[in-house]
């Protein structure tokens, strides 16, 4: 009786992990991998760090030192 249990719960996870995965994978909200250079652009624009750090670490990126 607990192993029958067992396999209903688990057959409807699975079915929501399915079902719900596959949402995720679909749509323009989903981002694929970013560039550095674009990673360190948004944090830039969310203010983590300043101009002259994003400066020096686009020019590390880029090879230029």
């Amino acid at each position: 009786m607990i192993l029958f249990w067992g396999l209903i719960i688990a057959g409807i996870v699975a079915l929501v992990r399915y079902i719900g995965g596959s949402r995720k994978t679909e749509g323009p909200w989903v981002q694929g991998p970013q560039r550095p250079e674009d990673m360190l652009a948004e944090r830039l624009a969310r203010g983590e760090i300043d101009v002259d750090e994003y400066k020096r670490r686009l020019e590390l990126l880029q090879g230029r030192r």
